[in-house]
C-alpha cells in the first residue's frame, strides 16, 4: 500500500471507475434487451388472442395452447439452456437462442394454421429461454474476470427491464395488432433479435473454450430427467387444458411420469429437478407454491381480461391495450418499489390483498360499464404483477442453501411458468367458446377465493422473515 493517502484515494477511485466501466452501458444493454424477449412475448399475445381465434375459428381453449405452449417449453428450456450456458459458454448459447427467436419471428408471419402458430410459440419458448440464464452467467463471468461482484444497479436494470416489458406487453400487443394485424407481434421479434445479436457481437466478451468433449458435456445435462419432466408436464397440461371434457386416462399417465421423475432425481447426484431439495426445504417449497398461485391470478388477468374486453365488451385490440395501460403503469411503479425494498412479507401481503380487492371490483363491471370504471377495476392487479416476483427472488435468496442457489432459482422460474400455464386452463373452463360477462364474474369468483387463501396463508406463514434483509 502507498504511504500517500492521496495516492490511495486516487487508486481507489480509478479502480471503482474501471469496475463500473466493465459493467457499463455497452455491457448491460445487450443483456437487458435479450432478457425482455421472453416476458414481452409472454404478454404481448394477450390482446391478439381474439383476433387470432377469429381468423382460425378457434375457441378460448384452443388458443390457450398459444400461451401454454410457450410456458411449457420455457419451463423445460430455461434450466436446460442455463446448463448449456455453463457447459458450452453463455455468449455462444445467447447468440444461438437469439437466432432461434429471429427464425420464429419470420415463421409467425406466414403461419397457415393454428397448429403451426403453436409450433412457432414453442420455438419462441426455446429461443427466449436462452437469454436470461446466459445473461446471468455472463454477468458472473465478467465479475470473476475483474475480481469483483457485479454492481447492484446493473443487475437491477436487467431485472427491471424484464418486469417492465411484462407490464407493457398487453399495451404493445394491442397497438401492434390494431394497426398492423396480429402477425406483427411475431415479426417484431426479427428486428429485436437482430439488433441484440449485433450488440452482443460488438460489446459482450467472447467465451473461453469449453472444457471437455461435446459428448461428455451433454451427459451432464441429465437428458433423461429433462425428458421425464417434459412428459410429465405435457400429459398434465393435456388434462388441464380439457377440463370441460376431462381426459381422465391422461391423469394416470402423468402420475407415472411424475413417479419416474422422482425416482430418477433421487438416484442422480445432479438431477434436472432436485426433489431432495424440495422435500427437505419446506419454506422454499411454500415460496414456489405461493408464486405459482399469485401468477395464476396475474396471468388470468393479463390474458383473460383482454379477451373479455374484445369479445365481451366489444373493444378493438388497440383500445383494449390502452384500457390496461393504468394497470401496466402501476405494475412498472410497483416493480421499481419492489426492487428497492428489502422486505419480503409486506410485498406478498400487499400483492394478495390487492388481488382480492381487484377481484371484488370485477364483479361491479360488465360490457355496459364506462371505460374509466373498467380501467380502474383492473388497475389494482398491477401491484401483484410488479411486486410478487421481486419478493419471491428475495425469499429464494435467503431460503435456498448457498450451494444450491442456481438450482433453486431455476425451479422458481419453473413455478412461475406452471402458474401461467394453469391460468390458460382456468380461462378455457370459465369462458368456453368466448369471453362473456358471466364468464368474467365466474373467473373473478375463483380468483377471489384463491386470493383469500393466499392472503391468510401469507399472514400466518412463519417461514417468511418479518423484518428486512440486506
Amino acid at each position: 500500500m502507498s504511504l500517500d493517502p492521496a495516492t490511495d484515494v486516487e487508486q481507489a477511485n480509478e479502480s471503482s471507475s474501471r469496475h463500473h466501466a466493465d459493467f457499463g452501458f455497452r455491457f448491460v444493454t445487450p443483456l437487458a434487451l435479450g432478457s425482455t424477449l421472453n416476458p414481452i412475448n409472454s404478454t404481448m399475445i394477450s390482446t391478439a388472442l381474439v383476433a387470432i381465434a377469429r381468423d382460425y375459428q378457434a375457441s378460448v381453449t384452443q388458443t390457450g395452447w398459444l400461451i401454454a405452449g410457450l410456458y411449457l417449453t420455457s419451463a423445460i428450456a430455461q434450466p436446460a439452456m442455463g446448463r448449456l450456458a455453463d457447459l458450452f459458454g453463455p455468449r455462444r448459447v445467447y447468440l444461438f437462442s437469439l437466432c432461434v427467436v429471429a427464425v420464429a419471428g419470420m415463421a409467425g408471419a406466414i403461419a397457415p394454421s393454428l397448429g403451426t402458430l403453436i409450433a412457432v410459440r414453442v420455438l419462441l419458448g426455446i429461443g427466449t429461454s436462452g437469454a436470461y440464464p446466459s445473461a446471468m452467467r455472463i454477468f458472473r463471468t465478467q465479475a470473476d474476470r475483474i475480481g469483483a461482484d457485479p454492481p447492484r444497479l446493473a443487475m437491477g436494470f436487467m431485472s427491471f427491464a424484464g418486469a417492465a416489458t411484462t407490464a407493457i406487453g398487453p399495451v404493445l400487443g394491442g397497438v401492434l395488432t390494431g394497426y398492423f394485424g396480429w402477425h406483427s407481434i411475431f415479426t417484431v421479434n426479427l428486428p429485436l433479435s437482430l439488433l441484440t445479436i449485433l450488440l452482443v457481437l460488438l460489446w459482450v466478451p467472447k467465451d473461453e473454450q469449453p472444457a471437455g468433449s461435446f459428448v461428455l458435456l451433454l451427459e451432464e445435462l441429465d437428458l433423461i430427467g429433462i425428458a421425464l419432466f417434459a412428459a410429465f408436464l405435457l400429459s398434465l397440461m393435456l388434462f388441464l387444458m380439457n377440463l370441460d371434457h376431462p381426459m381422465w386416462l391422461v391423469l394416470p399417465v402423468a402420475a407415472v411420469f411424475g413417479v419416474m421423475l422422482v425416482i430418477h432425481s433421487l438416484r442422480r447426484k445432479q438431477p434436472f429437478i432436485d426433489v431432495r431439495m424440495l422435500v427437505r426445504n419446506r419454506p422454499l417449497t411454500v415460496t414456489y407454491l405461493r408464486i405459482a398461485a399469485i401468477l395464476l391470478i396475474v396471468y388470468c388477468i393479463l390474458y383473460g381480461f383482454a379477451q373479455w374486453l374484445e369479445a365481451g365488451a366489444g373493444f378493438s385490440s388497440s383500445r383494449a391495450g390502452l384500457v390496461t395501460l393504468p394497470m401496466s403503469v402501476l405494475a412498472v411503479v410497483a416493480s421499481l418499489a419492489g426492487a428497492r425494498t428489502k422486505g419480503i412479507r409486506t410485498p406478498f401481503i400487499v400483492s394478495t390483498a390487492a388481488a382480492l380487492i381487484g377481484c371484488l371490483c370485477l364483479f361491479l363491471i360488465n360490457h355496459e360499464t364506462p371505460v374509466w370504471m373498467i380501467a380502474a377495476a383492473v388497475m389494482l392487479f398491477g401491484l401483484p404483477t410488479g411486486l410478487a416476483s421481486t419478493a419471491t427472488q428475495a425469499a429464494v435468496y435467503i431460503q435456498a442453501p448457498v450451494n444450491e442457489i442456481g438450482t433453486a432459482s431455476g425451479l422458481q422460474r419453473t413455478a412461475t411458468y406452471i402458474g401461467a400455464m394453469t391460468s390458460t386452463s382456468l380461462l378455457g373452463l370459465m369462458y368456453g367458446r368466448h369471453a362473456t360477462d358471466h364468464g368474467l364474474h365466474n373467473l373473478a369468483l375463483v380468483m377471489g377465493a384463491l386470493s383469500v387463501v393466499l392472503l391468510v396463508g401469507t399472514i400466518f406463514d412463519r417461514t417468511l422473515p418479518r423484518g428486512y434483509i440486506g
